[in-house]
This record gives C-alpha cells, sequence and structure tokens, in this order.
C-alpha cells in the first residue's frame, strides 16, 4: 500500500480539463432509518424505502494522478492487472482461477499476508443485467459504501469465523475491507464509475441504511449530497485494469470516512455503444500481527 500523501490539490489540478459533469443519485436525510430489500430478497431490483435526489457533480479522470492515489488516502486506486481467465461470466472460473489471481494481486500490492474472498457480483446495463447465481444485476446507481463500523466487523466475521477475526485483531493485526471491481470487456463507454475522495466525505454525509437479505440484515452507507465532495473515474476503462475501493479497516475508528461508489451516465452517452460489463469481488485482506503493514 502506498505512504499516505495529502495529494488532493495535485489531483485537481491534474485532471480538471478532463472531467465531465454528470448527475448523481444520493440519499435524502430523514428522521427514521432508511432501509431497502436487495434484489436476493426481491428477485428483481431492489425495492427503495426512503427519498434520493440527483445531483450534478464535476467527475475528474483520475488516470493523469493515479500514481498518487492511495487506499489510505482517497480510498481507491487504478492498477493495471491482467487476467488470465477468459470468461467473466463462467461461475466457476470466477470463483477458482479469479478468486486466486485476485488474492495474489491483493497480497502483492498491499504486502499483505493473506486475503479472503467472499462475494462476487456482475453488472451490466444492458436491459437484462448480468447474470450472477442469485439473480441478474444492472450497475449500482444510487452512491453508496459497501459497509459501515457495524457492518464491516461483523461481514469479517461471518466470512473468516469469529476466532480467527478475534485472533488477528486481538494480537494486533488488521482487517481491511477491499473491492477489485473490473470491466468484463472494455473500452467502458457507458455506465461508467465514479468514487469520491474519500478526504472530502464528512461522517455527516454517511447515512446508516439496512440491507435486507432473505436470511439477514445487512447494513451499508449511502452518501448524501455535499457540493465539497470531490468526485473522480477513469475514462474508458479497459478489462486490464481494476479499481480497488476499500470499504472498512480495522484500523479506523467510527467517524473515519471511505470512498462512495456509484454508476453515472456519461454527458450525450451513445446509447449504441457496448453495454458496461463489469465484476466486483469483495475481499478481506489480512496483515498478521508483526506485519510493518499491521499498525500503519
Amino acid at each position: 500500500m502506498p505512504d499516505v500523501v495529502d495529494s488532493s490539490a495535485s489531483i485537481d489540478a491534474a485532471s480538471a480539463a478532463k472531467e465531465v459533469r454528470a448527475p448523481l443519485t444520493f440519499i435524502v436525510h430523514q428522521d427514521e432509518k432508511p432501509y431497502f430489500e436487495s434484489s436476493a430478497l426481491t428477485g428483481a431490483e431492489p425495492k427503495v424505502f426512503f427519498k434520493t435526489e440527483q445531483q450534478p457533480v464535476d467527475i475528474h479522470d483520475m488516470r493523469p494522478i493515479a500514481d498518487a492515489l492511495s487506499l489510505d488516502t482517497q480510498g481507491f486506486e487504478l492498477l493495471v492487472h491482467s487476467t488470465a481467465t477468459d470468461d467473466l461470466f463462467d461461475d466457476e472460473a470466477v470463483t477458482g482461477a479469479y478468486y486466486e489471481e485476485t488474492i495474489q494481486l491483493l497480497k502483492a500490492h498491499m504486502g499483505a499476508d493473506h486475503a479472503v474472498v467472499f462475494d462476487a457480483t456482475r453488472r451490466s446495463d444492458s436491459g437484462s443485467g448480468a447474470a450472477n447465481p442469485d439473480g441478474h444485476r444492472g450497475p449500482a446507481t444510487r452512491v453508496h459504501v459497501d459497509y459501515t463500523p457495524k457492518s464491516g466487523p461483523q461481514r469479517a466475521k461471518d466470512s473468516l469465523g469469529e476466532a480467527e477475526v478475534e485472533r488477528i485483531l486481538s494480537n494486533g493485526g488488521r482487517l481491511v475491507q477491499i473491492n477489485v471491481w473490473r470491466p468484463i470487456s472494455g473500452p467502458v463507454l457507458r455506465a461508467p464509475l465514479a468514487l469520491t475522495d474519500a478526504t472530502s466525505v464528512e461522517i455527516r454525509d454517511l447515512v446508516a441504511t439496512d440491507q435486507r437479505f432473505p436470511d439477514r440484515t445487512g447494513e451499508i452507507y449511502h452518501l448524501a449530497y455535499n457540493p465539497a465532495h470531490r468526485w473522480y473515474y477513469a475514462a474508458e476503462m479497459e478489462r486490464d485494469e481494476v479499481i480497488l475501493i476499500k470499504s472498512w479497516d480495522s484500523l479506523g475508528s467510527d467517524d473515519t470516512t471511505y470512498p462512495a461508489h456509484g454508476a453515472f451516465q456519461y454527458p450525450n452517452q451513445d446509447p449504441s455503444a457496448p453495454p458496461r460489463e463489469s465484476i466486483e469481488v469483495r475481499t478481506y485482506v489480512v496483515f498478521e500481527p508483526g506485519n510493518p503493514r499491521a499498525q500503519s
């Protein structure tokens, strides 16, 4: 993981000429805790029980400043990383070879001892969405963070086992939840992914939201609009590129902020362009006690 640097000023200067202006979908603050029924529960599109609004924002191309991005600062990074998995729509290939590729990438790039993949989701902005074992998925348009201080450690216990999480953390180890987002085909010409610089997010912008599944209730953050947010995307991403996104870190506190993300449409987006097809692999990266990155 790169050293922590304050690069927000250079990011804005370097990418200002390549920005697009497009609307993103934000949650609206409300008195009651919001919730939604997941696609796994509805069998189709999620059913939302809260208000949202669209706000236009400037979204900068992250490519000119990719080398300055840090998971520990902005909360996301753009990497070149080819995959030897030919068919990312093949469930067996994904859970076998592609998961192993992802684990090796995270270990090498972040200096981790090991990593655990616990989930993967394909998405497409074609009319029917992309096929997954639990249903079809379109792009996630409401800007959000996948985990909260409540659900981040709970999902870790679900994935690694409660005893293993206790062993790691009680002895000075570290767990980091990382999503690895890749286009299945490229270049991405429709519905690209926008991410906000975590340093531009205030804790009051993050709204804890229940996510209901058939067998459990999770919790994510939705993002409320704040004109101070700084937004980025990778223009025309290719299949041999990935974005790493941090959604929870055991070194964080209850007021630590993370990058929200969501899909948007290009201004004057060509409806005849190939659909955006992507796969997002969710992982926990493990730094064992004694690893230099365990406390940094």
